[in-house]
């Protein structure tokens, strides 16, 4: 797996500091997008949290995911937050280094009060001294935050950079774009009260290591709280992991409820599922991964949209629409657009997967920030992609009859891909006998779209991105 190293910028560390007004909370950033182009280090934000212990337990919680490894866990990682402040909400978000858990703190305008909230996405810096400050955060008195220096900071400081590099593999970029889409096929299917909550959190078993985080449990919503089961019964959500909720460990009494969301039609196997903590003006959200040793990387979900050239069309157009809304309605962008409600949606998710698209469960939308990784870089990496491009350069596929049945030759190996009056395909080789569809299209699926799409436009089929070389934070050169 290809790493290049991602370099932060910061001007101090980020730092709880104390003065005549009370503990003031200051998260350096490094290199960010905003309204008016790139910045070196924004200001989103100066104000007060309005509940300051469940906030930092919370922060701390997104910074736990950043740092850990579920899978493999001998091997730490070492990632600083995203935060994108929507207008109306200041997000944290983070990955595990093994890409199998998903983190997200919104506080929202409930949670904050102070200027107004700007608008961009940076990174944000944690570091240890920062993270026991925040243990020690307590609601006695306000919090007083700082998402970025001010401007005056900026132009009179003349102390060292405080610099990180860290290794960036390339997993995390397609982790981003697997999650919303695996996140907007989720439904709300169950949610406790607080005390059940915490009851139910706790008596989920630990002791972990490898084999603990490994395996897959599922809950049935009785009454008010979740029964435990060991099989995928009927109304069931799957629970892949249990070990990978530890993080909520932290904000338990602050909760005032937990919502699980989970596929709106439940299959057999370990499925995906998210795990949102409801507290005071926020809400935490850990998204898991099917199993510890899945990352969301290899789900394949957005390899269909990468396939076609209408949606790498369609998503320029709906980029230039987009300004870090908290929600995006696609129907509203169908209207601005001229595009219907399913090619918005296909956009959005190509456009995913240069991170500049997320979505909130909680909420039913998806919203917009801006990351530092160059469009079509996850598709010139993605191996199936690739692989179905070379399968259409070679014509390799044979449309059979009226279109609905096609042949794959590979060497001397031939595959039958099958498509059925609602559009879904099936096909006769390992890949789709193994997972059925369960982590995206075989490449032999693909290759057959390519095609029958060339042959609807009557053009030439969509090519293969050439992009490579590694992503640039925030328009820093990759360091070598």
């Amino acid at each position: 797996m290809s790493q290049a190293a991602h370099a932060y910028a910061y001007l101090r560390p980020s730092a709880v500091l104390s003065d005549a007004a009370g503990p003031r909370l200051a998260l350096e950033t490094s290199g960010g997008a905003t309204p008016l182009g790139a910045a070196a280090n924004p200001r989103f934000f100066a104000g007060f949290l309005a509940d300051p212990a469940p906030a930092a337990a919370a922060l701390l919680a997104v910074a736990d995911v950043a740092a850990a490894r579920y899978y493999q866990p001998q091997l730490r990682a070492s990632l600083d937050p995203v935060v994108t402040a929507n207008g109306d909400r200041l997000r944290f978000e983070s990955f595990s280094g093994c890409c199998g858990v998903y983190a997200r703190l919104d506080v929202l305008q409930a949670g904050l009060d102070g200027d107004e909230i700007g608008h961009g996405t940076t990174n944000v810096d944690v570091n240890n001294p920062l993270r026991e400050a925040l243990t020690r955060i307590g609601p006695a008195e306000p919090l007083h935050l700082a998402v970025g220096p001010d401007a005056l900071e900026v132009t009179t400081f003349d102390g060292p950079v405080v610099e990180k590099k860290v290794p960036l593999p390339e997993r995390w970029l397609r982790g981003f774009a697997e999650t919303q889409v695996t996140a907007a096929g989720f439904d709300l299917r169950a949610e406790l009260p607080a005390a059940e909550a915490v009851r139910f959190l706790r008596s989920l078993p630990r002791g972990g290591g490898r084999s603990g985080a490994r395996t897959a449990l599922w809950v049935v919503p009785a009454g008010r709280t979740l029964r435990p089961t060991t099989r995928p019964v009927p109304g069931a959500v799957c629970l892949p992991g249990p070990d990978r909720l530890a993080a909520l460990q932290r904000v338990l009494r602050h909760a005032l409820a937990l919502r699980v969301y989970g596929p709106a039609v439940p299959g057999d196997g370990p499925a995906a599922s998210a795990w949102e903590v409801v507290l005071p003006g926020m809400r935490l959200t850990l998204t898991l991964s099917p199993d510890a040793s899945r990352g969301f990387s290899g789900e394949g979900g957005v390899l269909g949209a990468l396939a076609t050239g209408a949606a790498e069309q369609d998503a320029d157009l709906v980029a230039v629409l987009l300004a870090w809304e908290p929600r995006i309605e696609v129907a509203e962008l169908a209207e601005q657009s001229g595009l219907t409600p399913a090619r918005v949606r296909a956009a959005l998710t190509r456009l995913g997967t240069a991170g500049q698209i997320g979505y909130d469960t909680a909420e039913a939308a998806y919203f917009h920030r801006q990351l530092p990784y160059e469009a079509g870089r996850a598709e010139a990496r993605n191996p199936r992609l690739r692989a179905a491009h070379a399968l259409v350069t070679a014509g390799a596929v044979r449309l059979d009859g009226d279109g609905s049945l096609a042949t794959v030759t590979v060497d001397d190996h031939v595959q039958r891909v099958r498509t059925d009056e609602s559009g879904r395909a099936g096909c006769t080789c390992l890949w789709w006998a193994k997972y059925r569809g369960g982590r995206g299209p075989c490449k032999h699926v693909l290759a057959v779209g390519m095609v029958r799409e060339r042959n609807a436009s009557g053009g030439a089929a969509p090519a293969a991105d050439a992009a490579s070389g590694s992503p640039a934070p925030y328009g820093k050169e990759p360091v070598a």
